[in-house]
Formats: C-alpha cells, structure tokens, sequence
C-alpha cells in the first residue's frame, strides 16, 4: 500500500477539521489508549469518522467504499469466509467484511485497513487470491453484520446495572456515540432521534426541520448505546419503566456543545431525542432572522418601547427563542438591567441576569418572577407564558412599567388574545398591556449551489390555483416589498444540501400591532374575522404571505410555503 509520509494529524490540521490543540492532546493520550491517532480524534469528539476517512483515504491512497457497493446478501459474505476457511465471528471481533469480487479478487473493507494482525491472517487465508482493501465507515461494517445475524430478536444482554455500566466504557460504543453526535454536528441538525424497534433500532438526524434517517443497528447494540447515554448525562441506567430527563456537555466535531437528553419507555424500548444547543453561538442579530424591511423596523421600534408585552407565538421549534435572544441582544446596551426566566437557559448572554427554573423545588415561572420585580428591572424576559398565574404577573409588570418579551403557544398572532383570555385574564388587561404579538415558522431556504431559476409562467402550472390573486394582492399593498424583479426557482438537489435542494432555514412572519382600534375589539371580544381586517388595514400579512415574499425573493419555494403554512392559512379578503 503506498502511503503520503505527511502525519495525519498534520494532514487534518492542513484541511482546517481539526485544530492543533486537538492533535496534541490525542498524542498524549495515544500511549494511554493504544489506538490509532484518527480513532482518538474521534473519541474526544474533535472529528466525525465522515470527515476523516476522505483524509486518511488520500493519505494511504486507499479508497473509501460507498455504502451502494457493499453486499446486499449475508450469503456474499459467508461464501467469502469458508473459501478462506474464516469465521463470520472472527470477521466480525476484527470489524472486517469480506466477498468475492472481479477477477477472483477479494473485497475487504474496513475501519482500519492498516491493521497488520488482520492483513496477515487474510493474506495468509487466500494465497490464490489478490486482496483489495477499502476504507468502510463504522456504522456500514456494523450494518453488514446485522445481515449475518439470524437471530436479532432479543438483546443478549442481562439487565443488570454492574453490566450496562460495563457496556457503556466498551470503546466501540463511545466511538459509535461520539461518531453520531458529531456526524450530526457536521450536518447542522438539532435533534438527534434514538428510535427502537421489533428487531434493531434506528438513529434519525432532525435537519431543517426535516426527520431523515442515518443509520440503522442491530437489536444487540441498543442497550450499550441507551446506557452509554444513560450513563454521560447522569440519568439512571436500571430505570426503563419512567421518563427521565437529563443534560449534557461535550465536543464533538471540534464544538463544545450542551445536550439535552429525553428518555421515554416504549413498547420496544427507551426512546430517546436530544436536542443539540452548541454552545459557540454565533452572534444573535436581527438582521439574520430573514424579516422583511418592514417587519424588521416594527420589530425594532416594539423593542424600544418603555413598558408593555411584546408576545413571539408559534410551535415548538419554530425559532421563537431566537427571536426573543436578538431582540434581547438589540435592548442591551448596558443601561439597562435585563433578566430572564427560562426553563431551561438556552443560551447564555453576557449582560444579562438568566434565571434557571426548577418545577422539581417549586421555583416556577410565577415564583422567580415575584423574585425579579424586587430586583430593579428594566426589561423581562418570560420562557413562555404556561399558566394564568404567569400570565397575571407578566401585565402586572407590563402596567409598572417593565417592558416584557415571552412566547406563546397559537397558531397565529391574532389568536395570542383569545389565549389568554381563556387563560382567564380579563379582556381590558390584555388589550392595555399588550404592545404587539409576532406569529413565526421556519421554512427551509433554497441551497444556493443547486437551486434552478424558472420564469412565474412556470410556476404557475405547479402552484395552488389562488397563487395568482394572492400575488396580485400583495403586490397593491406591499409594492416596496415587489419592487425588484421576481426570483423564482425549484429545489434540485446536490450533495452540498444531501440531494434535499435546501440548506438551512429563514423565518416567515406575521406582525400584529395593538393599535387603539384593536384595542377596543380586543375588548369588546370581536371574532377572529374582524380582527384580521383591523390589522390589515395596518399593514398586517400572515405567514403564507410573508412566505409568498420571501419565494418570490428566491430564498425558498412555494411548496416549501405550502409544506409550512398548510391549507388553513389563507388570504383573508
């Protein structure tokens, strides 16, 4: 095999996947541990195994084998084994497979072609046969496996505690942990999604907003990997009948990230989601959340207001907390003393005092909130307004003069004041102490690499039959936003995006200021219907509207509109 003399851990620095820091304390550890310098640099969570294997494939001019070319049938493999007079056991405890290739060749693929035990006792094996090595990713030898075993129906592991605990330091099972959390680091995802199933479990990466899966394993590997888990984040390994909730921090793919952890019994199996938050943070800033010039200048002028309640709505995951963290971000300009209330404190921010709530003690939104007003607050800052009680203490703060941002749970901006009206707040507090209610979603943007322009003629054909009235509409009322000639284009796909046609994600809005108009409906408990001319006649669009702008703008699509939207949002006349 010939080789590049440069030292892979010169080679990753060279490329900018690793930094030196990194290199240097895998060295150290290398007499430690015995292994390879790119498996300790997986370890430590400095490099995914997906960005290394490329470098160390250029390095020993050995190529990585896509997952497409391996075998589809255990019997390719097996039939490779017995001419060469090797177990499948062996293969397997070495994490080598094996089959017959082109002109009698034998295809070995792994990890760790280097490794000189295997090379000989292969070469030893098949003397009549020339040996082609191949790179293979971890998961893909653990997946040719899996075809070979015929019994995956129940885990070969006992329950007991002292064992999963042994499990859980096994180093293949770090390396498969660590691997998955820093291919998803790689892959810009948000939730990492450990699903089990009858006969072998899945792990599915959350990527803009989209559920893909990644990898799939053997039933017999899903108890080392939960308790691995279990195990890091301070959860109880035995338990497997209760929820359990636990948090994080690690590098992975060279960041320091906060994890957080949620396991939930099923009838296969603890299913467990975490929610990756790193903690580099780039800087939250207005101007990246995607709003239109409009939006951006009322969203500006809400954030200057003395006193009042300024709601963000909309699902979970919809980037309210992102919206909350730059207005917070824009207010602080350190005349003034900030604080939030947060469960939990997603990202911490210099000059500002974050409260951390702890329902297991009592110490609520409510109760760190009677707290705060006692501490000389300018603005506040509510995680989300659960219950009447929250509620009642934000206007109260509202009407004292303090300036409050907090989120809510609807499906629009208009209806935030029937929530909380049914929340059992009276109509008059909450038309007197609101200041303005912004609704979101995130909708995936365009992949600037792939994206293919065509002409409103052809989007027209593939568009809802309203799509034409709409744009017509929008165009009257909002004719600044239009000004610029129409950017249309459909998502194509390329491996920049993993063939999706989209690479991140921009907001789409709806603005509603409490004007005194509003007001007075508010009061008088005016239908939905009504509240929605009212607030047009300020300039107000829904999210369908506001994405219409940003697909005509070329930063996503209609159907990408439509997928987020859904049918209910429509124009209202």
């Amino acid at each position: 095999m010939s080789m590049n003399l440069t030292p892979i851990g010169e080679l990753l620095i060279q490329k900018q996947l690793v930094s030196g820091v990194d290199v240097e304390r895998a060295l150290q550890l290398q007499p430690q541990l015995g292994a390879r310098l790119g498996q300790i640099l997986i370890r430590i969570g400095a490099i995914s195994e997906d960005n290394l294997l490329p470098v160390l494939a250029g390095q020993l001019e050995i190529p990585v084998l896509d997952e497409a070319l391996l075998p589809t049938s255990a019997a390719v493999i097996e039939q490779a084994a017995q001419l060469g007079g090797i177990s499948t056991g062996w293969l397997a405890e070495q994490g080598v497979v094996i089959w017959e290739g082109a002109e009698g060749a034998i295809e070995c693929a792994s990890a760790n072609p280097l490794n000189s035990f295997v090379n000989e006792t292969l070469s030893s094996s098949f003397t009549q046969h020339r040996l082609q090595w191949h790179f293979i990713r971890s998961r893909d030898v653990e997946r040719m496996f899996n075809l070979l075993r015929a019994d995956n129906l129940a885990s070969a592991f006992s329950d007991e505690v002292a064992h999963l605990r042994e499990l859980a330091e096994e180093a293949p099972v770090i390396e498969l942990v660590n691997n998955t959390w820093a291919q998803a680091i790689d892959l810009g995802a948000s939730d990492i999604h450990i699903e089990p199933e009858e006969h072998g479990f899945e792990i599915r990466f959350r990527v803009d907003g989209i559920l893909t899966t990644k990898m799939r394993f053997g039933r017999d590997r899903f108890d080392a990997v939960v308790s691995r888990i279990k195990l890091i984040s301070g959860l109880d390994i035995a338990e497997r009948r209760l929820p359990q909730d636990g948090r994080i921090s690690i590098r992975a793919s060279g960041i320091d990230i906060d994890i957080r952890v949620s396991v939930i019994p099923g009838v296969h199996g603890e299913s467990i989601v975490l929610r990756l938050l790193p903690k580099e943070r780039k800087d939250f800033s207005l101007k990246k959340l995607g709003m239109e010039a409009d939006h951006l200048e009322k969203f500006r002028q809400w954030i200057k207001e003395p006193h009042g309640i300024v709601l963000v709505t909309g699902p979970t995951g919809s980037g309210k907390s992102t919206s909350l963290y730059a207005a917070l971000a824009e207010a602080n300009d350190r005349e003034k003393k900030i604080i939030t209330v947060e469960d939990p404190v997603e990202y911490k921010m210099d000059g500002i005092t974050q409260i951390q709530t702890h329902a297991e003690i009592e110490y609520t939104f409510a109760r760190a909130l009677r707290a705060i007003l006692r501490h000389d607050p300018d603005i506040i800052m509510i995680g989300e307004i659960r219950d009447l009680e929250t509620a009642e203490i934000a206007v109260q703060s509202a009407l004292t003069g303090h300036m409050v941002f907090s989120t809510l749970h609807t499906n629009d901006a208009l209806g935030a004041f029937n929530r909380l009206i049914d929340m059992g707040l009276e109509p008059f507090l909450v038309a007197s102490s609101l200041r303005a209610v912004q609704a979101q979603r995130l909708v995936r943007r365009l992949c600037q690499h792939c994206a293919r322009p065509v002409t409103e003629d052809e989007m027209l054909q593939s568009a809802p039959a309203e799509f034409s009235s709409q744009m017509q509409d929008l165009q009257q009322r909002f004719p600044a936003l239009l000004a610029s000639p129409a950017q249309w284009h459909h998502a194509a796909g390329c491996p920049q995006c993993q063939q999706t046609g989209y690479r991140g994600r921009v907001g789409i809005y709806e603005f509603v200021e409490v004007t005194t108009a509003l007001q007075a409906a508010i009061v008088q408990r005016m239908p939905a219907h009504e509240l929605n001319q009212l607030a047009r006649r300020d300039g107000y669009r829904n999210l369908r509207e506001d994405g219409l702008i940003k697909a005509r703008n070329g930063m996503t699509t209609i159907d990408e509109v439509m997928r987020v939207t859904g049918l209910s949002n429509q124009v209202a006349g």
